[in-house]
């Protein structure tokens, strides 16, 4: 792509004329300075302006046999190769009203014959110039547009790096394996994309926040990093003190990422949405979850989301402390859970596609050795 104009190179001008007379007049005219084609007709005179040698400027007259001025302005002006070419008639009508027509249709200027020499090359050469300038920023403009692209990529791809690291340097320490986040997080996005076709949500489940919950998800435990291994690790039930050490995950996970945010100098960044659901995604529709015992509409929608995700997995999965319950069981329990633990309409929305769910857990379900790796890690 050019980014420069290139003043060594001859500007192209095709000249449109039925009359052979005139077609010298010009081309005698501008040969010296300009590299000129000539047409003799609008048919002609298409199909070189169409070419891939594209002019640079069209003087046109109004008055031929067969397609006039006014039709071959009009056709070059819809066409996406040609719409650019700047218009010059240079005709015999020297009407107001037939300039008038002219101008509208997008020519960008009207001599009328007998032509002045020095005004037409002083016309010509003000167009050329201002096509120059106008290609120059055309080209600027798609090479700023291509590069903006590039770098919300690349902005895009940091980002994804920074919550995926994060997110396993949770699992590094936690007693569920690596398809845990894959899974919630897919299931988050499942019920999000559901719950949007349903119409609930609609203001908050756009497709860029859904897929903001998607790569977010899997930091909803990432607190855990935090928590003692004698409690985090224990192969059987937790005392009543031991439940309050793990409760603070949730606090943990949102001070992890609000001191990430606060190296971003950015309340607002990608990880706000991160923030909420490490923070509240076991809180209860009740209000009789944790940390902040939040009720109803108070607990962000992400963590609500991310509730019926983590538990479902929970259910249906082997943990060191616990066997797997099947699909159809931890269905019920969730259906149970309906407005006191969990958001009625998600429940609903999760009750008319749990088979999803279920496709989700089969296509990343826990291979045996990496249930017993992690076992024997404990």
């Amino acid at each position: 792509m050019e980014t420069e104009m290139d003043f060594t190179k001859k500007p192209t001008i095709l000249v449109v004329d039925d009359t052979p007379d005139n077609l010298s007049l010009m081309s005698g005219l501008l040969k010296d300075t300009y590299r000129v084609k000539v047409a003799n007709n609008g048919e002609r005179a298409l199909k070189v302006a169409s070419g891939d040698d594209l002019p640079d400027l069209v003087l046109l007259d109004i008055m031929m046999p067969g397609i006039d001025g006014y039709e071959v302005c009009r056709r070059l002006k819809q066409g996406e190769k040609t719409k650019d070419i700047p218009i010059i008639f240079l005709t015999a009508k020297a009407e107001v009203e037939d300039e008038k027509l002219g101008l509208e249709m997008g020519a960008v200027d009207y001599i009328t014959k007998p032509i002045s020499p020095p005004i037409v090359l002083a016309r010509v050469h003000t167009h050329l110039t201002l096509k120059a300038a106008a290609d120059f920023l055309r080209d600027k403009n798609a090479f700023l547009e291509t590069e903006v692209q590039r770098r919300t990529r690349e902005v895009s791809t940091i980002q994804d790096v920074t919550i995926m690291a994060m997110a396993s340097l949770a699992e590094t320490r936690d007693n569920e394996t690596g398809n845990h986040i894959r899974r919630t997080q897919n299931y988050v996005q499942a019920l999000a994309m559901q719950l949007k076709e349903s119409g609930k949500f609609a203001d908050y489940l756009s497709k860029k926040q859904i897929e903001v919950l998607y790569k977010s998800s899997p930091l909803h435990d990432i607190g855990k990093v935090g928590i003692p291994d004698d409690v985090l690790l224990k192969p059987g039930k937790l005392t009543k003190d031991e439940f309050e050490v793990m409760k603070t995950h949730t606090t943990l996970g949102r001070d992890a990422i609000v001191a990430s945010e606060k190296l971003l100098d950015s309340p607002n960044s990608f990880l706000q949405c991160a923030r909420e659901i490490a923070y509240s995604h076991q809180e209860k529709w009740d209000g009789s979850g944790y940390p902040q015992g939040l009720k109803g509409e108070a607990i962000p929608i992400s963590a609500r989301l991310m509730a019926i995700a983590d538990v479902y997995d929970a259910l249906i999965s082997r943990r060191v402390y616990k066997e797997p319950i099947p699909h159809e069981a931890a269905v019920e329990i969730i259906r149970q859970g309906r407005g006191s633990h969990f958001d009625p309409e998600m429940v609903d929305v999760f009750l008319a596609m749990d088979p999803v769910f279920y496709s989700i857990a089969q296509r990343y379900a826990d291979s045996a050795e990496a249930v017993r790796h992690k076992v024997q890690a404990i």
